[in-house]
């Protein structure tokens, strides 16, 4: 039997199975050579891994649905760069598992935000934002500076994220529930934020 144009369309059983195989062949051509290129598999010089205070503002980030407003990608656009700063590469999201990029902009866009406010200027914004920026109309976050970090997992989390290629060493792991100790959510958060960006801004 002949595969012509007009079995494949009258057929759908074919069809679906002709399209299921495109499109695997297209993204296995897509997608398994960016595995092998150092720009996304390799850290950008000055990249560390978070700390247990960095990672735990990540989840309280990730919790409270902040990339649901805010992108954590720039754009390779002038327009972007000109108000962002430099645009975001893979290398700078190796141990973010997973990424936050996003693509809404409901607020500003935050990859570059680590170092350009005070931790003050962040708590003030995180339990009222339009006490700092009057037009935002971002909620207030107040109970997160009564909330204590959350220490239970935190060695958990750091050996998981050691078995996926993230560098902690075992004196880090160990000393993570004290890195911790007497810290809030406000602080984890404000400390993830703070660090959002600043590898590229070390590597120059």
């Amino acid at each position: 039997m002949k595969l012509t144009h007009d079995l494949i369309e009258r057929n759908q059983a074919l069809l679906i199975i002709l399209v299921i195989l495109v499109v695997a062949v297209g993204g296995i051509v897509e997608i398994v050579p960016l595995s092998f290129q150092k720009s996304v598999t390799e850290p950008v010089a000055g990249l560390k891994p978070y700390t247990p205070l960095q990672l735990t503002g990540r989840d309280v980030y990730v919790r409270e649905g902040c990339y649901n407003c805010h992108s954590q990608m720039v754009r390779p656009f002038r327009a972007e760069v000109e108000r962002y700063g430099p645009f975001s590469v893979a290398g700078e999201f190796v141990y973010d598992r997973p990424f936050q990029w996003g693509s809404k902009r409901t607020g500003p866009d935050l990859h570059r935000v680590g170092g350009r406010y005070s931790d003050e200027w962040h708590r003030i914004h995180l339990n009222n934002p339009r006490d700092v920026v009057p037009e935002s109309n971002m909620p207030g976050y107040p109970w997160l500076a009564r909330t204590p970090a959350n220490a239970a997992d935190i060695e958990a989390k750091l050996r998981a994220l050691r078995r996926l290629g993230v560098p902690y060493t075992e004196d880090e792991i160990k000393g993570a529930r004290q890195a911790l100790q007497g810290r809030t959510e406000a602080d984890a958060l404000i400390a993830y934020l703070q660090n959002l960006g600043t590898a590229v801004k070390r590597s120059k």
